[in-house]
């Protein structure tokens, strides 16, 4: 494989040679992996609805279910790819679906918010071994690029179909009892993938060069943490207070020792040189950015069904399967579409499907229940998504050399979850800021009775409109119960439409960024993997 640098490194076996052994094993075991793990991050959003009424949760603590998770999974993904590398892939993989067990365990014994927190974060914790993993093990049984991009977009579409099938699995076990039930299920298909995994996964490791980076997992756990705890906490604790304040600026001085630490390690966690390929680094962007987009855009969803609307969790589930079911329906055409359209064209075709689906997102109305409304925008950015997942890895994947597709892996990972991990605080953010200014501007002029007024005020000071919102009918404060939701309803408007703003953001610089890159795309059958010529990408 010629890279743009002229380097020139193999791919393993010629096109035509004998399927690798082990390949089949270890792409059914790296696809349940990996649908487990997304089952486990996804299965909150259709029951924050009824965290909310059984742990008596408001605005920000719903956000730390999902963002939890999510900073686990980001914070040790690097760390997780050089275990992966020293260690052993399948050993990586069994470790985390084991803590996913664990993990799931707490969940459906959790008395608190605060535990499900907890829970949340093993949960993270074991995906972050499962995501870079499971995916670093096919890439090492994989033959030439096209079997590559072929094994890229199904594992790809299963980590979909586990976050289309989650919540459905929530809100039918909310339906038949309890919550909780969701994540005995959860334990029982981790201890499945386990057993899969050791069973029918090729082992592979990488261990030459590779060695743990204590100073920089230190650094950049800690940044990430401070960082995202401000952009929680911030819209109902205040951006200017001292906590968050100070959050920012230690987490912006720990993600610049970080760099510090990377730019002199002697095997770094995160290799900056790898963004010397324009590639690697356009396709990084745009990951975070449309990720961001759409897992906020899922967040938005979640909360406006839920939280916002009290839906029943079964009917929360159903714009899901229109926003994550696309993926993994369209396995096929993706993995055909990555051999014969560039990847530029299929980046911003997907991207911009995504802006358009958020922005008609906007135009819903919050006193209407129905679901007819979120048909066509879910639709549509699911489509967008299910053709960005994939080509987004394969891109990156394919613009590095073998020997760091470790490092490549884990690193389009960590990229991919932190613009997933961004999603839901930046939609917190800026839904609950914007649902607490305008609650507040309308609760002035409303004329609601002063006992009323004071009562809904003080509620919202404390736990912000969304527990307006929740109050029972003849509770103090319950008549500003309209002014909460449409105050609601103009934030996560406006959270939908930062969303749609990221998508088309990722479909510019993916157009501009990409003309005349290239990047190896196995046209050849008969060329030999060291010898293959890169076609181009845009």
């Amino acid at each position: 494989m010629t890279l743009n640098n002229g380097t020139t490194t193999s791919q393993g076996p010629t096109a035509g040679a004998a399927r690798t052994p082990g390949y089949a094993g270890t792409l059914a075991a790296a696809c349940g992996a990996v649908f487990v793990a997304q089952v486990a991050n996804a299965l909150p959003a259709s029951l924050n609805g009824l965290f909310q009424q059984d742990l008596n949760t408001h605005g920000s603590q719903l956000t730390w279910i999902t963002a939890a998770f999510m900073v686990a999974v980001v914070c040790f993904e690097f760390t997780f790819g050089v275990l992966g590398d020293l260690f052993g892939r399948r050993r990586l993989v069994a470790a985390g679906t084991a803590l996913i067990a664990v993990g799931s365990t707490v969940a459906a014994l959790a008395p608190t918010v605060q535990v499900l927190w907890v829970a949340a974060a093993l949960n993270g914790l074991g995906a972050g071994a499962m995501f870079p993993g499971s995916l670093t093990s096919l890439t090492a049984v994989t033959r030439g690029t096209r079997e590559r991009a072929h094994a890229v977009a199904v594992w790809s579409g299963f980590l979909s179909a586990g976050a289309a099938v989650s919540p459905l699995l929530g809100g039918m076990f909310a339906r038949i009892g309890s919550w909780r039930g969701s994540f005995w299920v959860l334990v029982g298909l981790a201890l499945v993938s386990m057993v899969l995994t050791l069973t029918l996964a090729a082992e592979s490791k990488a261990p030459e060069g590779r060695k743990l980076d204590v100073a920089g997992q230190i650094t950049f756990a800690l940044g990430l943490i401070l960082v995202l705890y401000g952009a929680v906490e911030g819209p109902e604790s205040g951006w200017t207070t001292l906590p968050v304040l100070l959050a920012f600026a230690l987490g912006a001085c720990f993600l610049a020792g970080f760099v510090v630490v990377e730019l002199g390690a002697e095997s770094p966690i995160f290799d900056l040189t790898l963004f010397r390929n324009r590639a690697f680094t356009v396709s990084s962007v745009v990951a975070v950015i449309g990720m961001l987009a759409f897992l906020g855009a899922c967040f938005a969803t979640s909360m406006w069904l839920g939280p916002v609307q009290h839906q029943d969790p079964i009917r929360v589930a159903v714009p899901f399967l229109l926003l994550q079911g696309p993926a993994f329906v369209l396995i096929p055409v993706v993995s055909r579409l990555l051999q014969r359209v560039s990847a530029s064209a299929l980046l911003t075709s997907g991207f911009v499907l995504m802006a358009v689906g958020c922005l008609l997102c906007t135009r819903l109305d919050v006193t209407d229940p129905g679901l007819g409304a979120f048909v066509v925008p879910a639709l549509l950015i699911g489509v967008g998504f299910a053709l960005t997942v994939s080509s987004v890895t394969a891109v990156a994947l394919g613009s590095v050399p073998g020997q760091l597709a470790g490092m490549a892996s884990a690193t389009t990972n960590m990229l991919r979850d932190l613009g997933f991990a961004l999603g839901p605080v930046v939609v917190g953010a800026v839904a609950l800021s914007t649902a607490g200014t305008a609650f507040a501007d309308g609760l002035s002029g409303a004329g609601l009775p002063a006992a009323e007024a004071a009562a809904a005020r003080e509620i919202a000071e404390a736990a912000g409109p969304i527990a307006v919102n929740s109050l029972p009918p003849g509770a103090p404060g319950s008549a500003a119960h309209g002014l909460a939701l449409d105050a609601l309803g103009s934030g996560f408007g406006t959270a939908f439409l930062v969303c749609g703003v990221a998508a088309a953001v990722a479909a510019v610089l993916t157009a501009v960024g990409m003309i005349g890159v290239r990047t190896p795309v196995d046209t050849d059958d008969r060329a030999t993997a060291n010898q293959l010529e890169p076609a181009p990408i845009g």
